[in-house]
């Protein structure tokens, strides 16, 4: 990993940026720039064959002044520890930004689940739990699904936690299947969010987004709910959509339903009926009035933003903009929707369901959905004010946004 694209060092440089326009003291900057504790952690687990494997794993807990840390678990075979302290550090910013009472943590392992039986991942994930059981819990941190974990992971990690603790504690992990204390409408919460600020953002601007064309880098969770809900809820046309393995096109419109069951099905986009082959890096470059990267950092950088051609970026992954890259789009006129902002929509109803967990009582969908929209409304609105009046663009907005509400959290309580 290079410097220049070191996930770490980009949000240092991008929190750099906020706290010089906010006047932080030197003090208050410095504590923000890193994280208060971290955890690194050896994981041997006993695989199907008989052999064991030596897994590393991480926890960052950034920063806890508004509240107990949260953040998702990513399991990746090219996560690093410096990758996971961005992603804390981001999802510091994240609650703030939609005002939940959370800092921000961030965990990953060092594995690649798709060559592990569903044996050894429940052990993985287990083993994770037992190895950093003591520094969770719902008043010190509470983990989520991230990148390649899902539902039934959370479920084995907090039945791990219960067995430790000899007591319930639903509350521990969200992103738990219903059945179990999840929340509804935590499934596609993600991309739901982008979504209502993608509408937001197309009213503030003037823009009709019916018919208009959107592309998804990323077809995931996120990705995959981004495609389906763009087009229910925004009436735009899905006309590409790429994985890790690859991309399809097709200029006058994929059903994104069809799309989503083929991918369901075959674990693949590619060989989609009624479309051609296409690169992630030739998507990313399409002319559409909305692009979503749903995938992994760093995917838009200096190299590539000149030839951008969206109207619109909505991040669900994150940081996959770079600070050189943020510019030129905001000099092209491009409206990009940060991360911390567009994809805050999981962590939000994360909250709503240690909420519920807490009060054992549990919402209807429709209520899961409106308490949401008016979550990620509102942020908007705070944010384009900020953008506004400051003369900046929307990433830079906030940054000011949160970054604000947290030093005003380690002030007042006396730590800075």
């Amino acid at each position: 990993m290079t410097e220049a694209l070191n996930p770490f060092k980009i949000a240092q440089r991008q929190l750099d940026k906020a706290a010089e326009r906010l006047g932080l003291d030197q003090a208050t900057h410095e504590f923000l720039r890193w994280p208060m504790r971290e955890f690194s952690f050896t994981l041997p687990v006993k695989m199907d064959d008989g052999s064991t494997r030596v897994f590393h794993g991480f926890r960052v807990q950034y920063n806890t002044a508004r509240g107990p840390a949260k953040g998702g678990l990513r399991w990746h075979p090219d996560e690093t520890l410096d990758t996971v302290r961005a992603l804390a550090a981001w999802m510091t910013w994240k609650t703030s930004v939609v005002d939940i009472p959370l800092g921000g943590g961030k965990g990953g392992i060092v594995c690649n689940p798709k060559e592990l039986s569903e044996t050894e991942k429940e052990r993985l994930a287990r083993a994770y739990i037992r190895a950093i059981a003591s520094a969770l819990g719902v008043t010190k941190d509470v983990p989520a699904p991230d990148v390649y974990t899902t539902p039934q992971i959370m479920a084995w990690m907090m039945d791990e936690y219960e067995t430790i603790m000899r007591e319930h504690h639903p509350g521990v992990i969200t992103g738990k299947p219903v059945s179990i204390g999840g929340s509804k409408g935590r499934n596609d919460a993600t991309a739901r969010g982008g979504i209502y600020v993608t509408r937001e953002a197309a009213k503030t601007y003037g823009i009709d987004l019916n018919g208009q064309t959107m592309a998804v880098q990323g077809f995931g969770n996120a990705g995959q709910f981004a495609a389906l809900l763009g087009e229910e809820l925004l009436g735009l046309k899905l006309v590409a959509a790429s994985d890790s393995k690859g991309g399809v096109y097709n200029p006058k419109g994929i059903d994104a339903k069809a799309l989503v069951d083929y991918k369901l099905q075959n674990g693949t986009l590619q060989g989609f009926p009624g479309a051609e082959p296409i690169s992630n890096e030739d998507l990313l470059e399409l002319d559409v009035m909305v692009l979503f990267p749903s995938a992994l950092e760093n995917v838009i950088t200096e190299a590539n933003a000149s030839r951008i051609r969206a109207r619109m970026i909505c991040e669900l992954a994150n940081g996959p903009t770079t600070p050189e890259a943020d510019e030129i789009l905001f000099e092209k006129g491009v409206i990009v929707l940060p991360d911390f902002l567009a994809n805050a929509g999981g962590v939000t109803v994360s909250y709503f369901e240690q909420v519920q967990n807490t009060y054992n009582f549990y919402w209807e969908l429709k209520e899961v959905h409106w308490r949401l929209d008016e979550k990620m409304t509102r942020a908007f609105r705070s944010v384009y004010e900020m953008g506004s009046r400051e003369k900046i663009h929307l990433r830079e907005a906030a940054y000011l946004v949160s970054v604000a509400r947290v030093a005003e959290a380690c002030k007042l309580r006396g730590w800075v």
